[in-house]
């Protein structure tokens, strides 16, 4: 008899395969003394070294899969093996206890993991625990001489089961033969999730109970789209989703028809779709998937991918790229977002116990104003090659906005003393991601030509809720009344003062938030870019007179629950 396991929709789809359990082998060990610890020490070295070369030749062979940002990964995978401190301690234990080398990497590592799944108060430390972890097992699969599953060598229609997957497991999927996964662990924004997206793999994670419900071989429907895990599924079973999935396929090739379309809704009203991108390798697919521009380009990338600070000539050539390539549409870039969950290790900050409200993005600039100014002349210099926007994260006052818009115009003039009128026509933006800067918008929006609602932090801080952790995860409600109404009140106060209106989170492009920004006159939405067309066929059936009836209704109601019912009926959407 079938059973349903519910977890998080991470990747749209829906996929039909048996299960391929990712199951590791059997790493466990005998404790004993060594008397030749040197000999010891030199078959960790070697257990390290073959496994950085077995990552280099993974991310070689997903260079073709894979965008920059996700084979950054392995990079940080490579990184962490190489670790001087890290081998240190391994040689010490064993040098020191005659321990032999699968005891010292072991509780090494175990240490590193343990200390950063500490930082509660920090998500991106805490995802370097899973890292962690994940290079320490292929470390003692080398040192034991066993192999660890081997999913590049996958050669027939699966779908992946797995308590937790990891940024190596995805890199040598191919989603010929891997129809779908399914995680215990893991959410939207986890590194499986966003992998998933990347290869258009259906994929369902945090279901806390896939790999103890299905058996190897087990036939598994994984619908992408609601969130559904179907185990050992009836034939009737099987042939409903079989044809849920070829009217999904054929949705899709429909959605294709729409790269050169207007983003426009069903009565003629003219809106913007977007691209988020993390690097300039990214505006290709942005075009293909008919990006009306890049409303997102997180510039912290450049800085997280490099050694040192990115000069001027690095950022402008960087931005520089960007602008040509979208050939003529409007590139938003958000200047530096260093701090809370993304550190550098070049750049040390103070510790501190709430990052994620501390020291980070605009308060750093204007505590570092030529850091900034470097930035700001790059992006200046760059607009000669077309049209850039700048928009300033995490501004919750209007003393903050205006500091940063003098840094801007000085470094303007700066610029300007070699190029005459040059940036005379960027845009200057916010992020609106502070819980105050929601409630201040008609003051802030008399400060700039428009505004970006950041709906992954503004969601975190308007609920009090870190949206990386698992515990309070019901908490991300991007449908709850009261945040609809602030996001309404965000939208009419940059209309009031004639500033456009954009959303650059991960609700821009959720098909039950796209009639209520709709109906509410949202302006601009900025996604992943394989997203797009999905939203620009959707917004082509919508008509915006019902869907502001459709937002005066959802504010009168209590819950995100009964608004996300409401959408359902009154749309009609499955």
């Amino acid at each position: 008899m079938s059973q349903v396991v519910k977890g998080i929709a991470a990747s749209d789809g829906i996929g039909v395969a048996p299960a391929y359990l990712l199951v590791d082998p059997d790493l466990s060990y005998d404790k004993k003394k060594v008397d030749d610890t040197a000999a010891e020490y030199a078959r960790v070295e070697k257990a390290f070294q073959d496994s950085i070369s077995q990552l280099e030749t993974i991310k070689e062979n997903a260079k073709s899969r894979l965008g920059d940002e996700e084979l950054a990964v392995f990079d940080a995978h490579i990184a962490i093996l190489s670790d001087p401190e890290m081998l240190s301690q391994i040689k010490d234990d064993i040098e020191s206890n005659q321990t032999s080398a699968e005891e010292a990497v072991d509780k090494v590592t175990t240490n590193f993991s343990d200390m950063l799944a500490a930082m509660i108060d920090n998500a991106y430390m805490q995802e370097r625990a899973a890292d962690v972890k994940d290079v320490a097992k292929r470390a003692m699969s080398n040192l034991m001489g066993k192999e660890l599953p081997n999913i590049a060598g996958i050669d027939h229609p699966v779908v992946i089961v797995a308590h937790e997957i990891t940024p190596s497991d995805t890199s040598q999927m191919d989603a010929k033969y891997v129809k779908g996964m399914v995680t215990d662990l893991g959410g939207r924004t986890s590194h499986a999730a966003i992998m998933s997206r990347t290869l258009r793999i259906p994929a369902i994670v945090g279901s806390q109970e896939i790999t103890t419900t299905a058996k190897q071989g087990q036939t598994v429907i994984v619908d992408g789209l609601n969130g559904d895990a179907i185990v050992d599924p009836s034939e009737a079973e099987v042939k409903e989703y079989e044809d849920k999935a070829a009217a999904f396929e054929a949705e899709r090739a429909e959605w294709a028809k729409m790269v050169d379309a207007p983003s426009k809704s069903k009565d003629g009203k003219d809106f913007e779709i977007a691209a988020n991108i993390g690097t300039p390798d990214d505006v290709e697919d942005a075009m293909a998937q008919g990006a009306d521009g890049v409303g997102l380009f997180r510039s912290e990338f450049l800085y997280m991918s490099s050694d040192h600070f990115p000069s001027e000539e690095e950022q402008f050539k960087a931005y520089k790229a960007a602008v040509v390539g979208m050939d003529g549409k409007p590139v938003v870039v958000r200047t530096m977002d260093i701090g809370g969950d993304k550190p550098l290790d070049y750049m040390p900050l103070p510790e501190e116990l709430n990052p994620f409200l501390g020291y980070r993005a605009i308060r750093i600039c204007l505590e570092q104003p030529d850091m900034f100014k470097t930035q700001l002349r790059a992006l200046i210099r760059a607009s000669e090659f077309g049209p850039i926007e700048i928009m300033f994260p995490m501004i919750a006052t209007v003393a903050e906005l205006r500091a940063a818009k003098q840094i801007y115009e000085e470094a303007k003039a700066e610029v300007q003393a070699d190029h005459p009128g040059l940036g005379d026509n960027v845009k200057i933006g916010m992020m609106i991601e502070v819980p105050l800067a929601a409630v201040n918008a008609d003051a802030l929006a008399k400060e700039v030509d428009f505004f970006s609602i950041g709906t992954n932090d503004l969601i975190q801080y308007f609920f009090a809720a870190d949206r990386g952790n698992d515990a309070v995860s019901y908490l991300y409600q991007p449908l709850n009344p009261a945040l609809l109404s602030v996001i309404k009140h965000v939208i009419d106060a940059a209309h009031r003062h004639d500033a456009k209106a954009a959303m650059c989170g991960e609700m821009a492009g959720d098909q039950l938030a796209l009639p209520l920004l709709m109906g509410m006159g949202l302006d601009e939405y900025s996604m992943s870019a394989t997203s797009i067309l999905r939203t620009r066929s959707m917004m082509s059936k919508l008509d915006t007179t019902e869907c502001a009836k459709l937002v005066d209704d959802a504010l009168n109601l209590d819950t995100a629950e009964e608004v996300e019912a409401l959408v359902k009926e009154r749309l009609n959407l499955k």
